[in-house]
């Protein structure tokens, strides 16, 4: 690899990376719903969870994606299907529930599913500010509404969903507006399950920095090229400048954080919010 050059390649997930934890709701009759799982984080959650016997169901419109995810689960043993659904349209997305509800009792949801556009407040045309706050925000919102009767009619009634948040659901950026508008959202969703699910039905938020997944790798050779500097560098100086670790996380080490929360480990995690930042927000 040539000097200042980034390996621009999404990370291989491998087995020996995932978090495995022995808890009981951790089995096969058991189903965790995970949004946006052809690529990224989606995929690597969705691998991390498969790896802790339970059974996946993989939501995306990227059909090759998603049945990329499966193929992955099931090579390393886990049990999986690929439900193709826009988040935008509500019947599909009840389809999904419904599918998942065959499947087995739902016991987990993941909210991953995301995308960016950078414009300043003034600029933003509305109906990406719309599609945003559909895939982002409402999807999340009528997913746990569909899924959180499941939970409660499952074994002890008990069960969790996990929200994507980011760095910017605690600081915001400019030329961000939707994308921090949406990640502060989801902590405010997951405090309001929380504060109904009476202590078994939990909710948490995940906020990361800078991830290896593709819509972050992309940025890279075109940053370095309209800022005159080494690939090296962007990711150090621009995308890490305010990180003490220098290094972007991988996609299933933000999965393994998923795989924590579900777990019995997070049961005093009532709408609370993991911050693995590498010190981004907090540290001076």
């Amino acid at each position: 690899m040539a000097e200042g050059k980034v390996d621009l390649q999404e990370p291989v997930i491998n087995k020996s990376e995932i978090l495995v934890i022995d808890d009981k709701y951790f089995k096969p009759g058991n189903v965790c719903i995970v949004t946006g799982a052809a690529s990224g984080i989606g995929r690597a959650t969705a691998v991390a969870v498969a790896a802790n016997n339970v059974k996946v169901a993989c939501v995306d419109l990227d059909e090759g994606g998603g049945a990329k995810t499966v193929e992955i689960i099931k090579k390393g043993g886990g049990e999986a299907f690929f439900i193709k659904t826009d988040l935008t349209d509500d019947e599909q997305i009840q389809n999904c529930v419904e599918e998942a509800a065959g499947m087995g009792n739902i016991k987990f949801l993941a909210n991953i599913a995301g995308l960016q556009h950078i414009d300043s407040v003034e600029n933003f045309p509305m109906k990406m500010y719309d599609l945003m706050q559909s895939i982002m925000l409402r999807a999340p919102f009528y997913l746990s509404k569909l899924v959180i009767p499941h939970i409660k009619k499952s074994e002890d009634g008990i069960g969790a969903i996990g929200n994507m948040a980011s760095i910017h659901a605690h600081i915001t950026t400019v030329n961000k507006p939707v994308y921090n508008i949406t990640k502060f959202g989801l902590r405010g969703l997951a405090q309001s399950i929380a504060a109904e699910g009476e202590g078994k039905i939990r909710s948490f938020t995940v906020s990361v920095g800078f991830i290896k997944t593709p819509l972050a790798l992309k940025q890279i050779p075109d940053q370095a090229e309209q800022r005159g500097i080494s690939q090296e560098e962007v990711v150090r100086d621009v995308m890490l400048g305010k990180s003490r670790v220098k290094e972007m996380m991988s996609p299933v080490e933000v999965a393994n954080l998923f795989v924590f929360g579900f777990s019995h480990h997070g049961k005093y995690l009532m709408g609370g919010d993991l911050l693995f930042d590498g010190g981004m927000v907090k540290t001076y």
